[in-house]
C-alpha cells in the first residue's frame, strides 16, 4: 500500500514515521507541496494520498488523482470541507477523515485562548520584557460564576463544557443533537438564547451551509457587551468582516481566534517579510483585544500520535474495502 503525504512538515514525518512499523504492508512518501490540481500528478503510482484542511481537494484535484490510480484521500483532521465529496463519490474515491484525534487538545486551547484574551497575558508578557509593570489595559474579569456558552456538543465541544465547569462557570450549549454525556450539568438552550445570555461563547461546530458565517452583525448585536468569543473550529463559522464592525461597536471584551477565514494562505507559513495587502487577517490583527494563533489547536504529542494511527488505519481500512464511521 503506497501513500504519498501532501504538505509535509517536521512533526508530521515525525509522528507518522514513530508508528509506520506498526503497519508493515505501509510504505510513505513524503512530500511538502500542497495537493492541489497543479501537484496531484504526482500521486501517479499511488494507491492513496494523504491531505490537510488547507488541501484542495476540488473536482478537478478528484479528477486528475482519480487518472492517476488513487483510490483513497485520507484527510489527517476531521474537517473535510475543502473535499468535493460528491466528485470523489461519482469517482470512486473513498474519502475518510480522523473525527477525534485528541478533543481535549482543542479544548485546552479554547480555554487558554479565553484566558488569555480575558487577562491580556499577550500584552503583560511584552510589558514585562521592556521593564513596563503598570497594570494600564491589563483588567480582566472572573470566569467563576459566570456563563460558558458552547456552541456544539460533540467531543471538543463536550471537552471545553467539562473545562468550563472546572472554572465554576455555569455551562449552557447549543446543538441540533443533544449529548446526554452532558446532560448533568449543562442546559441545552436555544442559540439566540446562548448568544444573549453567555459571558464566554466557544464555537466547536462543522462547518455547513448551516453553520456557514453564523456569527455575523445580526448575531453579534444579540450578544452581551463585553462577551468574550473564542474560535477554535472553523474560521468560516464567522463571517470576519463583520466581526470587525462588531469589534468597533466595542461589543467585545476580548476574542481569540485559532480560525480565520483567510488562513490558507498562511497557516504553518513564514510570512514575516511580507506587507499583507488588503488584509482582513491584518486588520483583526490592530486590534489590542484580539488574539489569534495558527490553527494550532491539533498540535500536541498526543494529538498526533492519534492522527498517525487513525490515518494508517483508515488507509488500510479503505484500500480492503471497509466502511466505518470515519468515512466522509
Amino acid at each position: 500500500m503506497k501513500l504519498l503525504f501532501y504538505a509535509t512538515k517536521i512533526y508530521d514525518k515525525k509522528s507518522f514515521d514513530t508508528i509506520l512499523p506498526n503497519f508493515p504492508e505501509v510504505e510513505i512518501d513524503y512530500i511538502e507541496h500542497e495537493l492541489e490540481p497543479r501537484t496531484a500528478i504526482l500521486a501517479k503510482g499511488y494507491d492513496a494520498v494523504c491531505a490537510f484542511v488547507s488541501a484542495d481537494v476540488s473536482a478537478d484535484t478528484l479528477s486528475i488523482l482519480s487518472e492517476c490510480g488513487v483510490k483513497a484521500v485520507l484527510m489527517r483532521c476531521a474537517g473535510f470541507n475543502n473535499v468535493d465529496t460528491d466528485k470523489a463519490k461519482e469517482l470512486g474515491i473513498v474519502v475518510k477523515r480522523v473525527p477525534a484525534y485528541s478533543p481535549e487538545s482543542v479544548a485546552e486551547l479554547a480555554m487558554a485562548l479565553a484566558m488569555a484574551v480575558n487577562r491580556r497575558l499577550y500584552k503583560a508578557y511584552n510589558k514585562v520584557r521592556e521593564n513596563d509593570y503598570t497594570l494600564k489595559g491589563l483588567r480582566g474579569v472572573l470566569f467563576y460564576g459566570k456563563t460558558a456558552g458552547i456552541v456544539g456538543t460533540g467531543k471538543i465541544g463536550a471537552a471545553m463544557c467539562r473545562i468550563c465547569r472546572g472554572f465554576g462557570m455555569r455551562v449552557i450549549a447549543y446543538d441540533v443533537y443533544e449529548n446526554p454525556s452532558l446532560k448533568d450539568f449543562v442546559e441545552y438552550v436555544s442559540l439566540d438564547e446562548l448568544l444573549k445570555t453567555s459571558d464566554l461563547i466557544s464555537l466547536h461546530c462543522p462547518l455547513m451551509d448551516s453553520t456557514y458565517h453564523m456569527i455575523n452583525i445580526e448575531s453579534i448585536k444579540k450578544m452581551k457587551d463585553g462577551v468574550i468569543l473564542v474560535n477554535t473550529s472553523r474560521g468560516a463559522l464567522i463571517d470576519t468582516d463583520e466581526l470587525i464592525e462588531g469589534i468597533r461597536l466595542n461589543k467585545f471584551l476580548g476574542i481569540g481566534l485559532d480560525v480565520y477565514e483567510e488562513e490558507a494562505g498562511n497557516v504553518y507559513e513564514d510570512r514575516s517579510d511580507e506587507i499583507m495587502q488588503h488584509s482582513v487577517t491584518a486588520r483583526l490583527l490592530s486590534f489590542p483585544n484580539v488574539m489569534m494563533t495558527s490553527h494550532q489547536g491539533f498540535y500536541t504529542v498526543e494529538a498526533l500520535e492519534a492522527i498517525a494511527d487513525t490515518t494508517l488505519n483508515n488507509m488500510k481500512d479503505a484500500l480492503n474495502g471497509i466502511q466505518t464511521a470515519n468515512d466522509v
